[in-house]
């Protein structure tokens, strides 16, 4: 690191469980988020002034009014604009030593596949059950860590998926796949605005912890927060051994190193 690099993470460097080392490896790591709305802000906001090297950035939206309420990376000249080249616009204010990469595309299978191979860890800040399973699919292919959160109206959730040991549960094994389940969007339902900064925030703590190797994750527990009594309750998760996703995977060595 230089001498600016040396000012700017500080207060990171001053932290004995990250020091100069923690945070090279911070410099040096790449994350892919999906979603650049409520959740994905705080993640990509904080993320890049942590020093990540590279962040990927999928979304297929454009910036609306209606967005404005919780999704804090965008700003009111942003409207009708993509998300993913506004969010670029607003790290590069908040950081510019960080590559970001936006992708403006609903990411198909193949290309989250491609994109999970390429990074050290992948958040899910998406707002729906089909994308979060082509997410969850690819990370247990590549054998990735998968930082999960979701919050519709006063309710939040979030869990870890460390994809990289085999006894861990995946995303499938808590949310089955089923046919004819509805999404719980926050354009019908509402969503309290800070709420969404409270969950992408703890998926961002997430994310570093694994980078850095630091602390205890969330794998293998779900957090639940009740936004309206302050409540949090956890429950723990275990691996589903007749999964039809990371069950399979694991016996067929898909993504083995």
């Amino acid at each position: 690191m230089n001498d600016r690099q040396l000012l700017r993470y500080s207060r990171h460097i001053l932290l004995p469980q990250i020091d100069i080392e923690g945070q090279e490896a911070l410099i040096c790591s790449r994350a892919l988020i999906i979603g650049a709305g409520g959740l994905g802000s705080p993640v990509a906001m904080y993320l890049a002034a942590s020093g990540i090297g590279k962040l990927i950035i999928c979304d297929n939206d454009n910036v609306d009014l209606t967005n404005l309420q919780r999704q804090i990376i965008h700003s009111s000249a942003a409207i009708g604009t993509p998300k993913t080249l506004s969010a670029k616009k607003t790290l590069a204010g908040i950081n510019p030593e960080v590559d970001v990469v936006s992708l403006q595309d609903y990411m198909t299978e193949n290309q989250l596949q491609q994109l999970a191979a390429e990074v050290d860890i992948v958040i899910d800040a998406s707002d729906n059950f089909d994308t979060r399973h082509l997410i969850n699919k690819a990370c247990v292919n590549n054998k990735k860590p998968l930082v999960s959160g979701a919050v519709v109206r006063f309710e939040g959730q979030i869990t870890v998926f460390d994809l990289r040991h085999q006894n861990s549960p995946c995303y499938h094994c808590l949310f089955p796949v089923q046919e004819g389940a509805d999404d719980m969007h926050c354009a019908t339902l509402g969503v309290f605005s800070p709420l969404a900064g409270i969950i992408g925030c703890m998926q961002a703590a997430e994310a570093l912890k694994i980078l850095l190797g630091i602390g205890e994750t969330l794998n293998g527990r779900l957090m639940l927060l009740d936004g309206l009594t302050a409540k949090w309750r956890s429950i723990k998760l275990t691996k589903d051994v007749a999964c039809t996703v990371c069950r399979i995977s694991a016996s067929a060595g898909v993504g083995a190193k």
